[in-house]
């Protein structure tokens, strides 16, 4: 009784922490947060139950086989190295990240992904009240980047909303795109023996889409909605099959090799900061102060209290570097540090991009597509990144109660 009552006022509280940011708590739509919750609790139903079983499967079997083609490619390019050292991140995690960015591209150019986003966009579309470039653009977030998404839509963008633009830009750093999601699944086979990652990673990014809309409903409600997307002329950014494999090789290229320079950067940085903080004392760090001031969300989500400092640590890890690294944190702890629920709760938690760093990412790569919208985008940006946060922490209590 004690676990249920803990996470019923977490919910409330999760919620709450965002109307003091909203600039019009009277304006708020609360049927849509009504909506949002029921939609995540129904996509929890219907992705965590036993039926689907065979389903995710299926597609924990075709990541194993995209594991082993990707590595037949790396091990021919470099040879003994990558059979010397097949764990090492960079031979082992990036190049996967190329091969499924390349193959992302090529499943939306014979309109396989555009057929299931349509899916997920039309129910955000109508519970919501949602036009249908945004909804179409959030719920490409599942799938693809959260710079690419918004690509779909660029025709779009000069005329969306701000709140609109916050729904985009929370969605995008609520979630983690296909190719980031099956390269991190492999970090966490340390903690995550007898578990499909990836049906969990997917899970947690579907949930998220409705969870990011709720908050950028709390933030900055509005009715304002925008044309319905044309999806014949506005899907079709490539020639063709070739155009789709080379453009989305070099996509995979530019984030493997961004993914590897802000590890490089962020760790050294993070190494800095605790040699400083070390001078103070010697049991001080950065992950040991961002434990305590994220300890109280964890508890939120319904984690127990001796486990929430551990769990604040990789929370705050995550926002002040980036998932990336706070997975590979998750990964590299002794499985018997968390109970099972708490690890299930922290694996939703930690899915998104949601991280300073995303969110420079975000207004200069949505700002390039639509220059006049930049200040709007700086507006909504420190809410968006709020948003996505407690969207994935959001997503995490829900994951709770299924465990």
């Amino acid at each position: 009784m004690y676990e249920y009552l803990q996470v019923f006022f977490g919910a409330i509280l999760l919620i709450a922490l965002t109307f003091p940011l909203s600039n019009n708590f009277k304006a708020i739509n609360y049927k849509n947060i009504l909506y949002a919750i029921l939609v995540m609790f129904l996509f929890a139903f219907i992705l965590l139950n036993n039926f689907v079983n065979q389903f995710f499967e299926a597609i924990s079997n075709g990541v194993a086989k995209l594991s082993s083609a990707t590595a037949e490619g790396t091990s021919f390019l470099f040879g003994s190295l990558f059979e010397s050292h097949p764990y090492v991140f960079a031979l082992n995690v990036l190049p996967l990240i190329i091969v499924m960015s390349c193959l992302s591209a090529l499943l939306w150019h014979w309109r396989i992904l555009p057929l299931i986003i349509k899916g997920l966009s039309y129910v955000c579309e109508k519970l919501f009240n949602l036009g249908g470039p945004v909804s179409f653009g959030a719920a490409a977030n599942v799938f693809v980047g959260q710079v690419e998404a918004p690509l779909f839509v660029r025709p779009y963008l000069q005329n969306m909303s701000k709140k609109e633009l916050l729904i985009l830009m929370t969605a995008g750093m609520a979630t983690i795109s296909g190719s980031v999601m099956i390269a991190l699944a492999g970090q966490l086979e340390n903690q995550f023996a007898d578990l499909n990652v990836v049906r969990h990673f997917l899970t947690a990014s579907m949930l998220s889409v409705p969870a990011a809309i709720m908050y950028a409903e709390i933030m900055y409600p509005s009715n304002d909605v925008t044309n319905t997307i044309n999806t014949e002329t506005d899907e079709k950014i490539y020639k063709g099959s070739m155009d789709a494999i080379t453009k989305g090789t070099r996509d995979g290229l530019n984030i493997a090799v961004n993914v590897a320079a802000i590890l490089i950067a962020v760790l050294a940085l993070v190494s800095i900061v605790d040699g400083v903080l070390g001078l103070i004392s010697e049991n001080l760090s950065l992950q040991s102060i961002l434990g305590y001031v994220f300890a109280p969300i964890c508890w939120l989500m319904g984690i127990p209290w001796n486990e929430a400092i551990g769990a604040g640590e990789l929370l705050g890890i995550k926002l002040a570097t980036n998932e990336f690294v706070a997975y590979i944190q998750f990964g590299s702890l002794d499985p018997d540090v968390f109970s099972e629920k708490t690890k299930v709760i922290m694996l939703y938690a930690l899915c998104g991009f949601a991280n300073f760093s995303s969110v420079g990412i975000l207004i200069s790569g949505i700002g390039a597509m639509a220059e006049n919208r930049k200040s709007d985008l700086i507006e909504v940006s420190g809410k968006a990144l709020v948003g996505a946060t407690l969207a994935s922490c959001f997503t995490g209590l829900i994951a709770g109660l299924f465990v």
